[in-house]
Protein backbone atom coordinates (compact mmCIF):
# COMPACT_ATOMS: atom_id res chain seq x y z
CA UNK A 1 0.00 0.00 0.00
CA UNK A 2 0.78 3.47 -0.61
CA UNK A 3 -0.76 6.68 0.13
CA UNK A 4 -0.76 9.79 -1.77
CA UNK A 5 -1.53 13.51 -0.30
CA UNK A 6 -4.81 15.63 -1.37
CA UNK A 7 -2.64 18.23 -1.45
CA UNK A 8 -6.03 20.61 -2.24
CA UNK A 9 -7.26 19.45 1.41
CA UNK A 10 -6.59 21.16 4.39
CA UNK A 11 -3.67 19.47 6.39
CA UNK A 12 -2.65 17.28 3.25
CA UNK A 13 -4.39 14.35 4.18
CA UNK A 14 -3.13 11.02 2.74
CA UNK A 15 -5.40 8.88 0.43
CA UNK A 16 -4.37 5.17 0.63
CA UNK A 17 -3.79 2.97 -2.41
CA UNK A 18 -3.24 -1.02 -3.06
CA UNK A 19 -0.87 -1.79 -5.94
CA UNK A 20 -3.03 -3.96 -7.24
CA UNK A 21 -1.41 -4.62 -10.78
CA UNK A 22 0.12 -7.86 -11.04
CA UNK A 23 -1.96 -8.93 -7.72
CA UNK A 24 -3.46 -13.06 -7.83
CA UNK A 25 -6.73 -11.36 -8.22
CA UNK A 26 -5.78 -8.54 -10.88
CA UNK A 27 -6.90 -9.70 -13.99
CA UNK A 28 -9.91 -11.95 -12.83
CA UNK A 29 -10.95 -8.36 -10.88
CA UNK A 30 -10.23 -6.68 -14.43
CA UNK A 31 -12.72 -8.86 -15.72
CA UNK A 32 -15.49 -8.36 -13.59
CA UNK A 33 -14.85 -5.02 -13.76
CA UNK A 34 -15.60 -4.73 -17.87
CA UNK A 35 -19.07 -7.64 -17.21
CA UNK A 36 -20.30 -5.03 -14.43
CA UNK A 37 -19.47 -1.83 -15.39
CA UNK A 38 -22.48 -1.38 -17.90
CA UNK A 39 -24.70 -1.53 -15.01
CA UNK A 40 -23.39 1.59 -13.42
CA UNK A 41 -24.93 5.39 -14.61
CA UNK A 42 -28.33 4.23 -15.10
CA UNK A 43 -29.42 6.57 -12.51
CA UNK A 44 -31.39 9.77 -13.48
CA UNK A 45 -29.63 11.92 -11.15
CA UNK A 46 -26.08 10.56 -12.38
CA UNK A 47 -23.99 13.66 -14.14
CA UNK A 48 -20.89 11.89 -16.81
CA UNK A 49 -18.91 15.15 -15.92
CA UNK A 50 -18.92 18.91 -15.77
CA UNK A 51 -20.41 19.14 -19.13
CA UNK A 52 -23.16 17.25 -18.56
CA UNK A 53 -24.01 19.67 -15.39
CA UNK A 54 -23.70 23.22 -17.66
CA UNK A 55 -26.32 21.33 -19.62
CA UNK A 56 -28.84 20.73 -16.75
CA UNK A 57 -28.34 24.06 -15.58
CA UNK A 58 -29.86 26.10 -18.70
CA UNK A 59 -33.16 24.94 -17.16
CA UNK A 60 -32.98 25.71 -13.27
CA UNK A 61 -34.32 28.49 -11.49
CA UNK A 62 -33.71 29.33 -8.10
CA UNK A 63 -36.45 30.90 -5.93
CA UNK A 64 -35.54 33.28 -3.20
CA UNK A 65 -36.16 30.97 0.06
CA UNK A 66 -33.93 27.95 -1.91
CA UNK A 67 -30.41 27.73 -1.61
CA UNK A 68 -27.58 24.97 -3.37
CA UNK A 69 -25.56 22.83 -1.19
CA UNK A 70 -23.18 19.96 -1.91
CA UNK A 71 -22.41 16.86 0.04
CA UNK A 72 -19.72 14.42 0.07
CA UNK A 73 -18.77 10.93 1.12
CA UNK A 74 -16.29 10.76 3.26
CA UNK A 75 -13.49 8.02 2.42
CA UNK A 76 -16.42 6.28 -0.41
CA UNK A 77 -14.11 3.73 -1.18
CA UNK A 78 -12.82 2.03 1.96
CA UNK A 79 -16.35 2.73 4.08
CA UNK A 80 -18.64 0.35 1.23
CA UNK A 81 -20.56 -1.54 3.04
CA UNK A 82 -19.20 -4.78 0.75
CA UNK A 83 -22.36 -7.27 1.50
CA UNK A 84 -24.41 -4.55 0.94
CA UNK A 85 -22.85 -3.45 -2.56
CA UNK A 86 -22.70 -7.48 -3.67
CA UNK A 87 -26.22 -7.09 -3.05
CA UNK A 88 -26.98 -4.39 -5.58
CA UNK A 89 -25.16 -5.90 -7.88
CA UNK A 90 -26.82 -9.14 -8.07
CA UNK A 91 -30.33 -7.72 -7.82
CA UNK A 92 -29.19 -5.62 -10.76
CA UNK A 93 -27.66 -8.92 -12.45
CA UNK A 94 -30.48 -10.66 -12.66
CA UNK A 95 -32.41 -7.69 -13.83
CA UNK A 96 -29.84 -7.17 -16.72
CA UNK A 97 -31.31 -8.41 -19.65
CA UNK A 98 -28.32 -8.00 -22.32
CA UNK A 99 -26.01 -9.68 -19.65
CA UNK A 100 -25.69 -13.28 -21.88
CA UNK A 101 -23.95 -10.52 -24.55
CA UNK A 102 -21.26 -9.73 -22.41
CA UNK A 103 -20.20 -13.24 -20.98
CA UNK A 104 -21.41 -16.72 -20.82
CA UNK A 105 -20.79 -16.85 -16.69
CA UNK A 106 -23.97 -17.39 -14.69
CA UNK A 107 -25.06 -14.42 -12.26
CA UNK A 108 -24.37 -16.95 -9.89
CA UNK A 109 -20.61 -17.76 -11.02
CA UNK A 110 -20.32 -13.66 -11.77
CA UNK A 111 -21.05 -13.49 -7.75
CA UNK A 112 -19.10 -15.92 -6.50
CA UNK A 113 -16.05 -14.71 -8.46
CA UNK A 114 -16.81 -11.00 -7.11
CA UNK A 115 -17.11 -12.04 -3.21
CA UNK A 116 -13.91 -13.83 -3.34
CA UNK A 117 -12.21 -10.86 -5.25
CA UNK A 118 -13.60 -7.95 -2.71
CA UNK A 119 -12.72 -10.26 0.27
CA UNK A 120 -8.91 -11.14 -0.75
CA UNK A 121 -7.48 -7.68 -0.61
CA UNK A 122 -4.19 -7.99 1.13
CA UNK A 123 -0.96 -5.89 1.20
CA UNK A 124 1.87 -5.04 2.46
CA UNK A 125 2.80 -1.69 4.60
CA UNK A 126 6.13 -1.21 6.25
CA UNK A 127 6.89 -4.56 5.64
CA UNK A 128 3.74 -6.25 7.44
CA UNK A 129 1.73 -8.08 5.62
CA UNK A 130 -2.01 -6.78 6.19
CA UNK A 131 -5.90 -7.59 5.41
CA UNK A 132 -8.82 -5.19 4.78
CA UNK A 133 -11.32 -6.08 6.48
CA UNK A 134 -14.09 -3.65 5.59
CA UNK A 135 -14.57 -1.68 2.40
CA UNK A 136 -13.68 -1.70 -1.36
CA UNK A 137 -9.51 -1.25 -1.90
CA UNK A 138 -9.00 1.95 -3.74
CA UNK A 139 -6.89 0.27 -6.99
CA UNK A 140 -8.88 -2.54 -7.44
CA UNK A 141 -10.45 -2.42 -11.05
CA UNK A 142 -14.28 -3.47 -9.19
CA UNK A 143 -13.64 -1.32 -6.26
CA UNK A 144 -15.30 1.99 -8.19
CA UNK A 145 -18.44 0.25 -9.57
CA UNK A 146 -18.97 -1.72 -6.35
CA UNK A 147 -18.59 2.33 -4.88
CA UNK A 148 -20.67 4.08 -7.44
CA UNK A 149 -23.63 0.93 -7.65
CA UNK A 150 -24.00 1.08 -4.04
CA UNK A 151 -24.14 4.82 -3.55
CA UNK A 152 -27.02 4.69 -6.78
CA UNK A 153 -29.11 2.35 -4.23
CA UNK A 154 -28.48 4.58 -1.50
CA UNK A 155 -29.05 8.15 -3.52
CA UNK A 156 -32.43 6.33 -4.50
CA UNK A 157 -33.31 5.57 -1.15
CA UNK A 158 -32.52 8.87 0.34
CA UNK A 159 -34.87 10.86 -1.96
CA UNK A 160 -37.94 8.37 -2.06
CA UNK A 161 -37.36 8.60 1.96
CA UNK A 162 -37.05 12.37 2.18
CA UNK A 163 -39.15 14.28 4.25
CA UNK A 164 -41.39 16.66 2.55
CA UNK A 165 -39.81 20.01 4.51
CA UNK A 166 -36.38 18.97 3.04
CA UNK A 167 -36.64 17.13 -0.39
CA UNK A 168 -34.69 18.29 -2.80
CA UNK A 169 -35.57 20.62 -5.63
CA UNK A 170 -32.57 18.98 -7.71
CA UNK A 171 -30.08 16.56 -7.10
CA UNK A 172 -27.45 15.35 -9.51
CA UNK A 173 -24.32 13.40 -8.21
CA UNK A 174 -21.02 12.29 -9.37
CA UNK A 175 -19.31 9.47 -7.33
CA UNK A 176 -19.70 10.71 -4.35
CA UNK A 177 -20.05 14.13 -4.49
CA UNK A 178 -23.84 15.36 -4.41
CA UNK A 179 -25.41 18.95 -5.49
CA UNK A 180 -29.05 19.69 -4.39
CA UNK A 181 -31.03 22.28 -4.34
CA UNK A 182 -33.41 22.87 -1.22
CA UNK A 183 -35.21 25.35 1.12
CA UNK A 184 -33.02 27.59 2.91
CA UNK A 185 -32.67 26.02 6.89
CA UNK A 186 -33.35 22.75 5.66
CA UNK A 187 -29.40 21.81 5.22
CA UNK A 188 -28.88 20.06 8.45
CA UNK A 189 -32.20 17.82 8.25
CA UNK A 190 -31.27 16.52 4.93
CA UNK A 191 -27.88 15.82 5.87
CA UNK A 192 -29.00 14.06 8.91
CA UNK A 193 -31.61 11.89 6.67
CA UNK A 194 -29.03 10.73 4.08
CA UNK A 195 -26.52 9.93 6.95
CA UNK A 196 -29.59 7.26 8.20
CA UNK A 197 -29.81 5.24 5.34
CA UNK A 198 -26.63 3.42 5.39
CA UNK A 199 -27.14 0.43 7.46
CA UNK A 200 -23.72 -0.05 8.68
CA UNK A 201 -23.77 3.45 9.70
CA UNK A 202 -20.02 3.72 7.69
CA UNK A 203 -21.09 5.89 5.09
CA UNK A 204 -21.48 9.56 6.13
CA UNK A 205 -21.81 12.97 3.83
CA UNK A 206 -20.31 16.11 5.11
CA UNK A 207 -21.76 19.22 3.42
CA UNK A 208 -21.02 22.46 1.91
CA UNK A 209 -23.41 25.28 1.70
CA UNK A 210 -23.47 28.52 -1.21
CA UNK A 211 -21.23 31.33 -0.34
CA UNK A 212 -22.40 34.37 -1.65
CA UNK A 213 -24.82 33.11 -4.09
CA UNK A 214 -22.06 30.72 -5.22
CA UNK A 215 -20.98 27.25 -4.88
CA UNK A 216 -18.21 25.24 -6.53
CA UNK A 217 -19.28 21.82 -7.64
CA UNK A 218 -16.78 19.28 -9.48
CA UNK A 219 -14.51 21.86 -11.51
CA UNK A 220 -17.48 24.50 -12.36
CA UNK A 221 -18.43 27.24 -9.81
CA UNK A 222 -22.02 28.08 -10.19
CA UNK A 223 -22.81 31.80 -9.35
CA UNK A 224 -26.73 32.60 -8.99
CA UNK A 225 -28.25 35.96 -10.59
CA UNK A 226 -31.03 38.24 -9.58
CA UNK A 227 -33.38 36.76 -11.45
CA UNK A 228 -33.16 33.10 -10.11
CA UNK A 229 -31.62 31.75 -13.10
CA UNK A 230 -27.74 30.01 -12.96
CA UNK A 231 -24.25 31.05 -14.54
CA UNK A 232 -21.89 28.95 -14.64
CA UNK A 233 -17.67 29.72 -14.52
CA UNK A 234 -14.98 27.23 -14.27
CA UNK A 235 -13.57 26.70 -10.83
CA UNK A 236 -10.22 26.53 -10.02
CA UNK A 237 -8.64 25.43 -5.85
CA UNK A 238 -6.70 27.27 -4.31
CA UNK A 239 -4.04 24.85 -4.40
CA UNK A 240 -4.09 25.55 -8.66
CA UNK A 241 -0.63 26.83 -10.10
CA UNK A 242 -1.38 27.36 -13.15
CA UNK A 243 1.38 24.60 -14.44
CA UNK A 244 0.42 22.11 -17.13
CA UNK A 245 2.96 20.87 -19.47
CA UNK A 246 6.19 22.49 -19.97
CA UNK A 247 6.46 22.99 -23.82
CA UNK A 248 10.34 22.13 -23.34
CA UNK A 249 9.84 18.70 -22.40
CA UNK A 250 9.76 15.80 -24.27
CA UNK A 251 6.45 14.74 -24.71
CA UNK A 252 4.86 14.45 -28.21
CA UNK A 253 3.38 17.86 -29.86
CA UNK A 254 0.45 16.21 -29.66
CA UNK A 255 0.05 15.82 -25.99
CA UNK A 256 1.52 19.35 -26.00
CA UNK A 257 -1.45 20.61 -27.76
CA UNK A 258 -3.87 18.32 -25.95
CA UNK A 259 -3.72 20.24 -23.10
CA UNK A 260 -4.46 23.71 -24.59
CA UNK A 261 -7.44 22.17 -26.67
CA UNK A 262 -8.71 20.37 -23.16
CA UNK A 263 -8.32 24.09 -21.13
CA UNK A 264 -10.23 26.33 -24.55
CA UNK A 265 -12.93 23.08 -24.51
CA UNK A 266 -13.83 22.97 -20.90
CA UNK A 267 -13.90 27.00 -21.38
CA UNK A 268 -16.46 27.03 -23.65
CA UNK A 269 -18.63 23.84 -22.55
CA UNK A 270 -18.83 25.04 -19.28
CA UNK A 271 -18.62 29.23 -19.08
CA UNK A 272 -22.09 30.81 -19.37
CA UNK A 273 -21.55 34.08 -20.68
CA UNK A 274 -19.64 35.56 -23.70
CA UNK A 275 -17.95 38.40 -20.98
CA UNK A 276 -16.79 35.45 -18.61
CA UNK A 277 -15.19 32.93 -21.67
CA UNK A 278 -12.99 36.09 -22.93
CA UNK A 279 -11.77 36.53 -19.56
CA UNK A 280 -10.45 32.99 -19.06
CA UNK A 281 -9.51 32.38 -22.57
CA UNK A 282 -6.85 35.61 -21.77
CA UNK A 283 -5.68 34.23 -18.32
CA UNK A 284 -5.03 30.92 -20.16
CA UNK A 285 -2.57 32.49 -22.82
CA UNK A 286 -0.93 34.18 -20.08
CA UNK A 287 -0.34 30.87 -18.02
CA UNK A 288 0.43 29.17 -21.46
CA UNK A 289 2.98 31.93 -22.12
CA UNK A 290 4.31 31.35 -18.60
CA UNK A 291 3.84 27.76 -18.64
CA UNK A 292 5.99 27.34 -21.56
CA UNK A 293 8.97 29.87 -21.47
CA UNK A 294 11.64 27.26 -21.12
CA UNK A 295 13.04 25.39 -24.35
CA UNK A 296 13.29 26.67 -27.98
CA UNK A 297 9.79 26.11 -29.75
CA UNK A 298 8.24 28.48 -27.79
CA UNK A 299 7.49 31.07 -30.86
CA UNK A 300 5.74 27.85 -32.56
CA UNK A 301 3.81 26.92 -29.27
CA UNK A 302 2.25 30.84 -29.61
CA UNK A 303 1.70 30.38 -33.03
CA UNK A 304 -0.35 27.52 -32.18
CA UNK A 305 -2.48 28.92 -29.54
CA UNK A 306 -3.59 31.53 -32.15
CA UNK A 307 -4.24 28.94 -34.38
CA UNK A 308 -6.26 27.21 -32.30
Amino acid sequence: MYCTPKIHKTGNQLRPNVDYTGSIGYRTSRALADIVAPLVSKSDHHLNNSKYLAQEMISVMVEEDEMFISHDVVSLFTNTPIYLALQVIWERLEGDTELHTRTCLTVEDIMDLLKFIVTITYFSFRGVIYQQMFGAAMGSPVSPLLANLFIEWLEKEAIAMAPVECKPKFWKRYVDNVLELIKKGQVRNLTDHINTIDPTSNIKFTYEEEEDKQIPFLDTLLVRREDGSVKLLVYRKKSHTDQYLNFGSHHPLNHKLAVIRTLLDRCYSIVTEEDDRKKKNTLLKQSGSVATLPGPSVGSHRTSWRNL
